[in-house]
């Protein structure tokens, strides 16, 4: 039943503008093919609409408050874990509220990992190109941080990063898998050689993988996300960007070592220890990726990255053959160019940047599912026009 004092118009055309304008909006790494109608009709029917969940308190354990999801939350990280190289008897992992929620359990994880190895504080290395929640909250945690330069592709720059490493303090690395903007990879290989030559008392990796963690566990270079591999410690990556899900969620991997050194702060009404660190979390979000999961299925996951790859490969060509300013990385769904008129940022959901080196204004296109062939050309058409005008 609509509200009596709803105004039912207002909303109709606040939704309508809201779907007409999705297909065109190229310049955020929000996946438009949501596809959750049948989930909605489920969940309404099912009555659950009409109860409270909540997830508070850790999965892993049975919980005395027993409106919640963990049974299929841990069915969610049980799912995803061997994809990013965790075995699943040891690993720990939650549905978190979003991929910053994530980049907080990594970090606050890290701090506390690193302080049960050495009686020293540790000091967060991150790149200046790195998701900018990772500066945030190593501010809220009152952490000593290095902000390394990034390279002209948005890696972090090896040779600062050795130049900035205090091998005399553990170091607390957070991984960029794919920069906010220019959609560049930290160098694993290379970061791992210098803190190995270097040796600092004790090393923490979290990788913040939010897009790129969703679609390159799904393709031929999946190896750059697996943690035994890449020696990460922990990953966070994004529900709502590749996997497609409407609402901001995400996912947060670690191993039990790691769990076993963070402060218990038990909680008896809770029937245990707490390890996140918002209380509160969606029961309803675990649902709508357990749903997500089941629907699509790993073969259809594995289809929709290699579609998104292609079509990022496609747009570059196409801005190619039009002589058009423009650069992709290696691995990367991103697209960054010279940033065109304020008319075509704002038609396409452009998001602007700037970069002396690349000669000044820039923009970027995150190609996702929703953006095809077809709405790469029009884009593309839009930009020729310009140009020539």
């Amino acid at each position: 039943m609509i509200p009596p004092q709803a105004d039912i118009n207002r909303l109709n055309t606040f939704a309508a503008q809201i779907v007409a304008n999705k297909k065109w909006t190229v310049g955020y790494p929000v996946n438009q093919v949501v596809q959750l109608k049948d989930f909605y009709e489920w969940y309404a029917v099912s009555g659950l609409a009409d109860v409270a969940m909540n997830n508070v308190g850790n999965p892993r354990k049975e919980s005395i408050f027993s409106l919640n999801t963990h049974e299929f939350e841990n069915e969610v990280i049980d799912y995803f874990a061997p994809f990013y190289g965790f075995k699943k008897e040891d690993t720990w992992g939650v549905v978190t509220n979003s991929g910053t929620d994530g980049n907080l359990l990594g970090l606050y994880f890290g701090v506390k990992y690193l302080l049960s190895k050495s009686t020293l504080k540790p000091i967060l290395y991150v790149s200046e190109d790195a998701h900018y929640s990772i500066h945030k909250l190593g501010d809220l945690q009152n952490l000593d941080m290095r902000i390394i330069p990034a390279n002209i592709k948005g890696e972090m720059d090896i040779a600062a990063f050795e130049s900035a490493l205090d091998a005399s303090r553990p170091a607390l690395v957070a991984l960029a898998m794919g920069t906010t903007f220019k959609g560049g990879i930290d160098d694993q290989v290379a970061i791992n050689e210098i803190l190995i030559k270097k040796n600092p008392p004790a090393v923490y990796r979290h990788c913040d993988a939010a897009l790129f963690g969703g679609y390159l566990a799904f393709s031929d270079h999946a190896d750059l996300v697996n943690q035994s591999r890449a020696k990460v410690d922990s990953i966070a990556f994004s529900g709502h960007k590749f996997f497609g899900i409407d609402e901001p969620l995400g996912i947060f991997l670690t191993n039990n070592d790691v769990l076993s050194r963070q402060n218990p702060m038990q909680v008896p009404y809770l029937n245990d220890a707490v390890p996140t660190i918002f209380c509160s979390r969606s029961a309803l979000s675990v649902l709508k990726m357990w749903w997500k999961i089941h629907s699509v299925g790993t073969h259809g996951f594995h289809q929709q990255s290699a579609l998104l790859i292609r079509n990022s490969e496609y747009l570059k060509e196409q801005l190619d053959k039009i002589h058009y300013p423009a650069w992709k990385n290696d691995f990367s769904n991103t697209v960054y160019l010279k940033r065109p008129s304020e008319k075509i940022m704002k038609k396409w959901g452009l998001a602007p940047c700037e970069d002396a080196r690349l000669g000044g204004e820039l923009a970027h296109d995150v190609v996702m599912r929703h953006e095809g062939k077809k709405i790469i050309d029009l884009l593309v058409k839009d930009l020729q026009l310009e140009t020539k005008s």
